[in-house]
């Protein structure tokens, strides 16, 4: 007599229970369809070819494990139940999506699942209320008073830009906060000043400040602010240390500002 097969929960309260896979995929298929549909009308060609998606399954279980974001858009499927994990993987130079059920905030079911590098594409998913969002949550880099610990979309953007350009050698993101009380002085007495027009609308200035420890460490502290051109005064986005040189050299771009030239930065 053939074994039993064991049931399949996904959501014992919602009697989300079934006997076999095809029973469950049967009752998924419709939100599947909607969902895959979706997908491929936002995909573009120039992205990953869906051959190589092979190549990437063991991202599945690190993205779910720990993801970089977790947005919830219950309007998306016919049971209300979507979540989105977001995942960058920096070797790969890619970012990995999930599309899932939660069961008391665990996925119990994966809709779908995919690579990207397309950035619009990650965007795109980047839908609904964001319920979990790693930078924000653990506030690494994140300093009471600019916009990255408020959550602001941009500020993340362009800090996430920034950990993917860094040294693997430079000073750990863990460390950032060890060093934010060199931001103030670091603005106020910056080095250097560099304004550049930016895709956002307002342009972009960074202060960059070289500073040398008791014990002979030299690294730099860098803020970046958006300017508002009326006021002349700046919101700090985020700021930063490091001891990457070409890093600084990156936000060396634009025209150089005196100092005197900038009316003193106002958080957010």
């Amino acid at each position: 007599m053939a074994a039993k097969e064991e049931e399949i929960i996904i959501d014992k309260d919602k009697g989300l229970v079934f006997k076999s896979e095809s029973e469950m995929y049967a009752f998924f298929e419709g939100d599947i369809d909607k969902l895959e549909k979706e997908f491929f009308s936002q995909r573009k060609k120039t992205d990953l070819s869906e051959k190589t998606f092979t190549k990437y399954e063991d991202h599945l279980e690190r993205l779910i494990e720990d993801p970089d974001e977790v947005w919830e858009d219950t309007a998306l499927t016919e049971h209300n139940n979507l979540a989105i994990f977001i995942k960058h993987f920096p070797k790969a130079d890619l970012y990995h999506i999930a599309l899932v059920y939660l069961t008391e905030d665990i996925p119990s079911f994966i809709y779908l699942h995919f690579p990207t590098k397309d950035i619009d594409l990650v965007e795109y998913y980047r839908k609904g209320e964001n319920i979990y969002d790693k930078i924000i949550d653990n506030k690494l880099g994140a300093i009471e008073g600019d916009s990255l610990f408020e959550g602001d979309s941009l500020a993340r953007g362009l800090y996430e830009a920034m950990l993917k350009l860094r040294s693997s050698t430079d000073i750990a993101e863990e460390e950032f906060l060890s060093y934010a009380q060199f931001r103030e002085e670091g603005i106020e007495q910056a080095d250097e000043i560099w304004r550049s027009n930016s895709t956002y609308g307002r342009p972009l200035v960074t202060f960059i400040k070289e500073f040398t420890l008791t014990n002979d460490e030299v690294f730099y502290y860098l803020s970046v602010t958006q300017e508002d051109e009326d006021t002349n005064t700046h919101a700090l986005l985020f700021s930063f240390p490091t001891k990457d040189e070409q890093l600084v050299d990156r936000y060396r771009n634009g025209e150089n500002l005196q100092a005197d030239e900038v009316v003193q930065e106002s958080s957010h």
